[in-house]
């Protein structure tokens, strides 16, 4: 199990940095739960296929740097990486975006229920990508 988990999420990043929305959204269960880093909590395929063609219009990331670690019986799973990206179009009330670059460290938890993502939680530093991009 922590092997096929481990391949999961490596797979779930491949896929991301592939910009690969279709790709990505096969992994997570039909109910999957995302909690937004800074925000809220949202459910569903379709809420999660908004988010991630919104970011993908809003910014050009690559998680790079990427460590895996996964429970023995490989229902939990947590990441570490390197998300390093540009700013590409104003994300509703952010700053303007110009094409800054920025290097996050990001962390995310992972559910796994029946060889799929149930839950994926992110978080990383806000006010650090803030300065990052110049509003601060």
């Amino acid at each position: 199990m922590r092997t096929a988990t481990d391949r999961l999420i490596k797979t779930y990043y491949d896929r991301f940095n592939a910009r690969d929305v279709d790709g990505f959204l096969a992994l997570l269960s039909p109910g999957v739960v995302h909690d937004i880093s800074q925000g809220g909590s949202e459910k569903g395929r379709p809420a999660f296929r908004r988010f991630m063609l919104h970011m993908n219009d809003c910014y050009a990331e690559k998680v790079r740097n990427l460590a895996v670690m996964t429970s023995p019986d490989g229902s939990r799973a947590a990441a570490e990486f390197d998300l390093d990206g540009t700013y590409r179009r104003t994300d509703g009330k952010l700053p303007k975006a110009k094409g800054q670059r920025y290097r996050l460290r990001v962390g995310a938890f992972f559910v796994i229920r029946r060889g799929k993502i149930a839950r994926v939680s992110n978080h990383y530093n806000m006010n650090d990508w803030l300065r990052q991009v110049g509003a601060r």
